[in-house]
């Protein structure tokens, strides 16, 4: 389900937070279903369960997901979240924007790079 990049510099628990939250935002993971137990996860990725629990209780305070007592985890509706990142993504990309107008980047420029990226972004998907 999650890999874990070992290599990577960010806290393996930062790691499960982001693919988790990828996953759901993305709709792999629906509202409702249950997320997986914090021993088979630690289990699967070989890693202390009080990361995963870590990893838990972050994705839970931000929304992502919910527990209910003596069940698993389960996956909250993200809708509300989703939007919120989405706004939050539009307002970076115009303080970007609003930057390279100012160095003297043009609006063909920025059609370009933006069609490189979106390009690159389906290869990885």
């Amino acid at each position: 389900m999650i890999t874990i990049d070992y290599q990577n510099r960010k806290p393996i628990y930062e790691q499960i937070i982001e693919r988790f939250q990828a996953l759901i935002m993305k709709g792999i993971l629906e509202p409702g279903s249950q997320m997986p137990s914090v021993r088979s996860l630690a289990v699967e990725l070989s890693i202390n369960p009080n990361t995963i629990q870590k990893a838990y209780t972050a994705l839970e305070q931000q929304g992502f997901i919910y527990s209910i007592k003596g069940r698993r985890s389960h996956v909250g509706d993200s809708s509300k979240l989703l939007e919120q990142k989405k706004l939050e993504a539009l307002q970076q990309f115009r303080q970007f924007v609003s930057y390279g107008k100012e160095i003297g980047i043009s609006k063909e420029e920025y059609l370009k790079a933006l069609d490189e990226c979106w390009e690159e972004g389906e290869q990885n998907d």
